[in-house]
Order: structure tokens, then sequence, then C-alpha cells
């Protein structure tokens, strides 16, 4: 349950800890991925015979949905929404967009229009604060060329924030999990450890601008990247951690990745904050439901499993192909017993 906190008129807005209205942050704040996937497997397919064709639904998780308009014309279209990851209310509605935005860029597409997504607790925070988030929210949307147009909002006991987004796509020029070839290198474009930073934010207080700096910066340019070099097998990497993310994509695409743990970028003082014990209950289920898929080598402890399923939010880009500037952290090679292999 929600520990209720009470707000005074009298309070500084500013000093408000928006996370400890929270009961957790971010992405880690996901369904389990196994849980998920039990869920939508008895839903069942909700494809049907019409005009339009639907391209990616949910046969492998992808990051979003894409049904075919004309020709190789092509709509994708996605939703994203979490409690807050960071205290202040305009990073707060930065990162959220930001991260709705992501899965559009993680198709190969191009965001049009978002409508907002906002439950409120308005009894307990002051709406000056909503007015902060959804500034944020507008700024990144803006950064993208892509409309913010309304939306929805509710009140709720804990507060909710994120984006409705459609957006457009080449068909034939698509990013999706299920494309990965055997002999392909993996990039990643952003640096893992933002959940045990937020963790240890949301503890102590303790503010990480380059944290902030990672999931407030658009996946537009990467993935403008990886399709200029001719990717077409992409997801990016959020509440179910690197690992978790990457054994669906070797899943699809009936591969296995072989991961360099040396390799794989880290945020400054990420490993430290998992050391010091702030990992969310999101990442240690990560870890949990991938393991069994995973074969460990000899030289990766529990600490380094940990960060590689560290929950992020607004995390980077996970590419089969070279994208140039981002760090190659390993291969796909032809399905072996396990789909991920961390050497």
């Amino acid at each position: 349950m929600l520990e209720e906190i009470t707000y005074s008129e009298s309070d500084e807005v500013a000093g408000v800890r928006l996370t400890q209205f929270a009961r957790g942050g971010g992405c880690a704040c996901k369904i389990p991925a196994g849980e998920l996937e039990s869920i939508l497997g008895a839903v069942g397919a909700t494809a049907f015979t019409g005009d339009h064709e639907l391209i990616v639904g949910l046969d492998h998780g992808d990051d979003a949905a894409v049904v075919r308009l004309a020709g190789d014309t092509a709509l994708v279209v996605t939703t994203d929404f979490f409690t807050p990851v960071v205290d202040d209310a305009y990073d707060w509605g930065r990162i959220a967009a930001a991260n709705a935005l992501s899965d559009v860029y993680a198709m190969g597409g191009t965001p049009v229009v978002a409508v907002n997504i906002l439950s409120w607790p308005r009894d307990l925070l002051p709406m000056e604060l909503v007015a902060e988030v959804l500034r944020g929210g507008f700024d990144v949307t803006r950064a993208a060329a892509c409309h913010l147009a309304g939306g929805h909002s509710v009140d709720d006991a804990e507060p909710k924030y994120g984006l409705a987004v459609t957006g457009v796509v080449q068909a034939d020029r698509l990013l999706r999990n299920d494309a990965g070839r055997p002999g392909t290198p993996l990039s990643l474009t952003k640096p893992l450890g933002i959940g045990v930073l937020n963790t240890r934010h949301k503890a102590t207080g303790e503010r990480f601008p380059q944290a902030v700096a990672t999931m407030t910066e658009l996946n537009r340019d990467a993935s403008q990247a990886a399709l200029a070099a001719g990717a077409r097998c992409a997801t990016d990497v959020t509440g179910f951690g690197f690992l978790g993310h990457l054994y669906k994509l070797a899943r699809a695409s009936g591969v296995t990745a072989v991961v360099d743990p040396a390799a794989v970028p880290y945020l400054d003082g990420a490993r430290e904050a998992a050391r010091d014990g702030y990992v969310s209950g999101g990442t240690r289920r990560n870890l949990d439901w991938v393991s069994p898929n995973v074969e460990w080598g000899s030289g990766v402890d529990e600490l380094e499993r940990l960060l590689l399923a560290d929950a992020q939010t607004s995390g980077g880009l996970l590419v089969a192909g070279l994208v140039p500037g981002a760090p190659v952290v390993g291969e796909l090679v032809e399905q072996r017993e396990h789909a991920v292999v961390v050497a």
C-alpha cells in the first residue's frame, strides 16, 4: 500500500519529492515480463481481416503496433506512462515524453502526434506541479517536431504521466525485433545504469544529472543512424533491462545473442549504486525471468548480472548492426541451447 503523505500549501512546491508519492518509479514499475506474456497469450491475437494490414502486432512483443495504410506507408502506434522517476516535475515530464517517443524511433519511424496521459492525486499534490510536468512533455515533443494535442487526465492516488504517440514509417524500412540474423554485431546507443541511479535518487534524494541527461535524450538520431547503416532489427532498452530486451530480440529472431560484458557501457556511479544495494524489485524480477535462458560465463558475478538486468527508463536502442559512435557489445550467432550467452 502507498504510505499516506500530506502536503501543506505553505510548503515550497520545489521541495516536494515526487518519487515519494509512488511505490516504484519509471519503467521499473512494469508488470513482470513473464506475467505479461501469460496475460497476452490468454487474450490471443487481435488482428482481423480489413482494409489495413497489421504488420506488427502481439506476436513478438515488439515496441509498437504497425499498420499499413497504403502502399509503403505505415502507421506506428504506441503508449507509455509511469510513476515519477525523479523528484523534479519538469524533468519527469521530459523523461516520460522521451520514453514514449522512443517506441516509435525503435521501429524506425517518425512521431507525428501525441496526446497526454495523466493521473494526479489532486488532494495531495499542488496543481502547479502538473503544469511543470506537462511543460516538460511539451518541450520534448516540440524538440522531436511532434504535435502534442490534448489527452486525458484522472484523479488518482498515485501520480503517473506519459504519452500515446502516433507516427509514420516506411514499411520496407522497419526496425523490428524479429529481423536479427547470425553474424550481425550488436550496438547499444546509451549506457546502462539508469535504474540503480534512479533507485538511489528515490531513497536518498541525491541528484544524478548524467542519468537525467541520458533519459531525456531522444533516440531519434540513433534510429536514423541505424537505418542509414542498413539495420533492420532493433529494440529499445527500458523496463525489462538490457538482458530482457535482448532475450526477446534473440527469441523472436531465432538466434542466440553473445554479449561481452566488458564492452557494455555504464553511467558514472551506476556500479557503485548497485554495489551499495540500490537495486529495484523490477530489476531483480528481470533477472529471475531471463536467467533460465542465459548461459553465464564463469566470471560474471551477481553484481554484473543485476546491472545487465537493470530496469532502464528511456534507455537507448539495441541495434543488430553497426551504429556510428555506438559501442559494439556483442553479436548474433546461430541459435544455440540458450538465447543469450554472457561470456
